[in-house]
């Protein structure tokens, strides 16, 4: 899984060794915290019973699956305060915290870290492409992206819409170029979702998360996106399936986009909340749940318009979510217009409309701007940096952009 990769290969990068113990591969582990908790000496029988020595400062030691000892967890309390010379890492699922309602926690003594999928642009720098990368980071205006620049983005992004940003699938592509064994990582990595379903939860709550991540591709390929309880199954209702949701949303394996009223602060006011649109947490990920083929990233365009845009969509719910912006709204005028996203950024709200090609159509924004009036209209499309009136034009591979460079042009006008 992403985390264990990136623990591991930190450790490697920033530390003279590693000290690795999985709570969940290795049961006998919890022996060691067993007892009154003293962090020296659980640190002399893990030196011992790995048969390397763990040096302060040199070693990092990581904890991983650490949800699965309670005493391990709590022991992190005692770390920090009474051998903070340790390095020690932890890795886990927060589900399995939520679902043991006993387990203790060092509340205030740990640092969270939340982890997400690679960005476009981190895509870029791990594929070796970081000048591409500051080209983006470095935009101030909407002035046009050289051609060459341009073109080579899109054709990378087409490469990420395969991949996706899942560390280990991003590694085995530097390795080998090979998307057959990258997709086959995928495939492990959806099955060890599944694995966590039943892992965490009863063999009924199982069978109903089940149900839900196997709706969710289904519903994204539709031109309404907007999640119907009705698709997971023809008898399905609200009351049977909303925990589901939630819970997928506590993993992080999913990010709900909820219809609001209207485009008004604070948003989260506003907000429809049976109304909503599910995307997952990465579109390499969605990508091999519809069994998308390698061949689609050499078809020019097709690919981000393939599944009615659901790449696209899920593509840009990501970069957002990457990007800080971890509350997602959409909005409709009944069945005149949609505006797929609409951010609260700098005490303003930005409406995005996506368009999975190059068409200039901008019928929604329009309906909007006529009900709203906004200082700021933007869009994503396969175009280049843009800017007409109060519409800006954003690349897909530019969506990290959004809506900061709008409002940096607009504030300068």
């Amino acid at each position: 899984m992403g985390k264990t990769y990136i623990l591991k290969e930190f450790g490697q990068n920033e530390y003279e060794d590693v000290a690795y113990f999985n709570f969940e591969q290795d049961s006998r582990l919890d022996d060691f915290f067993n007892g009154r908790i003293n962090p020296h000496a659980i640190i002399e029988r893990l030196s011992i019973y790995l048969e390397k020595k763990i040096t302060p400062g040199r070693t990092l030691v990581i904890f991983d699956e650490v949800q699965n000892s309670p005493e391990a967890l709590n022991s992190l309390k005692y770390f920090q305060e009474e051998a903070n010379e340790f390095h020690i890492a932890s890795a886990g699922s927060l589900l399995g915290l939520k679902v043991g309602k006993s387990t203790p926690f060092p509340v205030g003594k740990v640092t969270f870290l939340e982890l997400y999928p690679f960005s476009f642009g981190e895509f870029l720098e791990g594929i070796g492409r970081p000048g591409l990368r500051q080209v983006l980071n470095n935009k101030t205006t909407f002035e046009l992206l050289e051609t060459s620049f341009h073109e080579e983005l899109l054709q990378i992004l087409r490469l990420y819409y395969f991949i996706g940003g899942m560390p280990e699938a991003v590694a085995q592509y530097v390795k080998d170029k090979d998307l057959k064994k990258v997709r086959n990582i995928q495939n492990e990595i959806l099955a060890a979702y599944l694995h966590d379903f039943a892992k965490h939860t009863t063999k009924t709550e199982a069978i109903r998360l089940s149900h839900v991540w196997d709706a969710i591709p289904g519903q994204l390929a539709k031109e309404n996106k907007k999640f119907k309880y009705t698709e997971i199954s023809k008898y399905a209702r609200s009351r049977d399936y909303a925990d589901s949701i939630q819970w997928l949303t506590d993993a992080g394996v999913i990010f709900k986009c909820f219809n609001i009223k209207t485009p008004k602060l604070p948003l989260s006011g506003y907000r429809e909340d049976l109304i909503f649109k599910v995307y997952l947490l990465d579109v390499g990920l969605l990508g091999s749940r519809l069994g998308l083929s390698e061949r689609t990233i050499l078809e020019g365009n097709r690919l981000f318009a393939e599944y009615n845009g659901a790449f696209v969509e899920n593509f840009v719910a990501q970069e957002l979510v990457a990007n800080g912006f971890k509350e997602l709204y959409y909005w409709t005028s009944k069945s005149l217009a949609e505006v797929d996203f609409i951010i609260a950024y700098e005490e303003l709200v930005f409406p995005l409309e996506v368009k999975a090609g190059t068409s200039k159509k901008k019928k929604s924004l329009i309906v909007y701007n006529e009900k709203y009036h906004p200082e700021i209209l933007s869009r994503t499309t396969l175009m280049n940096f843009k800017h007409d009136g109060n519409i800006y034009n954003y690349p897909l591979y530019g969506v990290s952009c959004f809506p900061h460079l709008s409002l940096n042009k607009a504030s300068t006008s």
